[in-house]
């Protein structure tokens, strides 16, 4: 089972959206921004994929700066509470599988918690390469 936690105005996360289904994945899309989030569950995503709440912040088109959210003294219980009142305020994509949860920034970093890989050559959808022709991740992405 592979669940993603989907922002379908991203581009980040549309493109490990068609990735997981382009490898032949059926996943679980959660649009987060409609769901909302409960504390536990942004916990336990946390704690999965190793971030911190401050790790997870959204700070780029998202309430962060006028909520004050940006000072380095806010702590993680009102970065969480901020997050639950503004689901926008989650960086995304968020994906589980059984290899692990990550959050995918680059969306090739998906790659990583899949077993089977979509058929080379892959392109993003704004034309980068990220699989040659053999399916191997291109070496300017190796570091993803």
């Amino acid at each position: 089972m592979i669940v993603i936690h989907h922002n379908p105005d991203c581009g980040t996360s549309r493109n490990v959206l068609q990735i997981i289904k382009d490898a032949g994945y059926s996943p679980i899309v959660v649009d987060y921004l409609h769901e909302g989030w409960s504390k536990p569950q942004l916990l336990a995503l946390f704690a999965a994929a190793d971030l911190t709440p401050r790790q997870a912040l959204r700070v780029t088109k998202s309430p962060a700066e006028a909520l004050g959210l940006l000072d380095e003294n806010v702590g993680d219980d009102e970065l969480v509470s901020g997050m639950l009142k503004h689901p926008i305020l989650v960086n995304r994509p968020i994906v589980c599988t059984p290899k692990g949860v990550k959050l995918c920034r680059p969306s090739e970093a998906v790659l990583t918690l899949l077993d089977e890989w979509p058929p080379g050559p892959y392109f993003k959808e704004d034309g980068e390469q990220i699989l040659d022709s053999e399916g191997n991740l291109m070496k300017h992405n190796a570091n993803g």
